[in-house]
């Protein structure tokens, strides 16, 4: 099932002449949002499901009209929610399906209501506001003095002093995410096992070969996760059952390690699949990291980009987290939580130094992985962190 979720997805109304592979809505499910684009120029003649409705695949979403339309204005690559006649000719400021249906049961003008919304959109609450502000009109108006006040009120005098609320459903992401993360709680014997690695290495590995690896590899850069999915790959081969799942009764032991990176978007935070790690150089799996990021900012992942995967590594460092513990990633039975780079000082060869230090987390499910083994595991990412030889000598 997927569910229009928020009423910003519907890009255009009835009546609205629309070009080949412009964008009619978008439909979100738990995992992605998919674009319902137009299969030729024509125009829109009825819509079938409403804004928040939830939809199956193959239903019918709505009756579209092939035709000529020289004039209209929109394309795929440059949707807006403004309506095309709207853009091209009127005066009329852009407004959101649901707010120009509150604005006609209220008997709100639109063309006299300000937006706040991105590009001047009138939203919802810009017409609630212009409600509030005429009911408290209302009021004065039958008040003795309403002579004296009236001429002093106006919505931009009574908006400021309202505190607002906005109720809106969660999405479907969010409340997947949700679900998943109370299934891991309840449904998994879930601890974390720390450590911390010193980065010096692979910090001074990436000052000395920077520019030699960008210029060689058309200009990918050298970042810290492919060492961590490298690292991880190799301890995954060492101790199978961090790359294993449990499917009921039985475990399920994966013959690859295909790595989920946890990534953020605009909708909440996503995990897609790294396939075959093992098969890729350092600067694939830069490629590839650096690929998801930017579909994930801009809603493009798709379904099976994020489907599977074997172990999760979940990148906190990036937002400033000295230390976190992991929630699983479920039926994953492993996942690796990194953190800040902070300089501490540290003994080494019984010397106080001042070293690039990160503190490491491993949160595993106890029901297929002791603690002994959860714990030379992330000593085993630790070593090869801090010794990358080690990854290419195979000790």
């Amino acid at each position: 099932q997927s569910m229009v979720y928020s009423e910003d997805v519907l890009k255009v109304e009835v009546g609205d002449t629309v070009k080949r592979d412009q964008v009619l809505v978008d439909i979100e499910t738990d995992k992605v949002v998919l674009e319902v684009v137009s299969p030729d120029n024509g125009t829109l003649k009825k819509i079938f499901k409403e804004v928040g409705e939830t939809v199956l695949a193959e239903e019918v979403l709505g009756e579209f009209e092939s035709g000529d339309i020289a004039h209209a204005t929109s394309s795929s690559t440059e949707i807006t929610n403004v309506p095309p006649k709207q853009a091209d000719s009127s005066k009329e400021s852009p407004i959101s399906p649901a707010a120009r249906k509150l604005a006609k049961e209220n008997k709100i003008k639109v063309d006299e209501v300000e937006g706040t919304g991105k590009g001047g959109r009138i939203t919802k609450e810009d017409i609630l506001k212009s409600v509030a502000a005429i009911e408290h009109t209302d009021e004065l108006v039958d008040s003795p003095k309403a002579e004296a006040q009236i001429a002093e009120v106006s919505p931009s005098d009574l908006v400021p002093q309202e505190r607002l609320e906005r109720r809106v459903p969660m999405t479907r992401l969010r409340a997947s995410i949700a679900q998943r993360l109370v299934e891991a709680q309840h449904n998994a014997a879930m601890l974390t096992t720390f450590n911390e690695v010193d980065m010096r290495s692979i910090m001074d590995l990436r000052n000395q070969y920077r520019d030699a690896f960008e210029k060689a590899h058309n200009g990918t850069r050298l970042g810290f996760m492919s060492f961590f999915v490298r690292a991880s790959v190799e301890a995954l081969k060492r101790f199978p059952s961090v790359n294993a799942s449990i499917d009921d009764k039985d475990i399920v032991y994966h013959g690859y390690q295909d790595i989920g990176v946890a990534v953020i978007s605009p909708r909440g935070i996503v995990v897609p699949v790294i396939r075959e790690a093992d098969s890729l150089t350092l600067a694939e799996i830069e490629d590839q990291v650096r690929d998801f990021g930017s579909k994930a900012q801009e809603g493009k992942l798709l379904i099976e980009e994020m489907t599977g995967g074997t172990f999760t590594i979940s990148n906190g460092g990036v937002f400033g987290s000295l230390m976190s513990t992991p929630i699983l990633n479920p039926p994953q039975t492993g996942i690796l939580g990194m953190h800040k780079i902070q300089e501490r000082p540290v003994v080494i060869n019984g010397q106080i130094e001042i070293r690039p230090m990160m503190y490491l987390a491993l949160s595993y499910d106890h029901r297929l992985i002791d603690g002994s083994e959860a714990v030379r595991f992330l000593v085993t990412i630790k070593e090869f962190l801090e010794e990358p030889a080690r990854i290419l000598l195979d000790i």
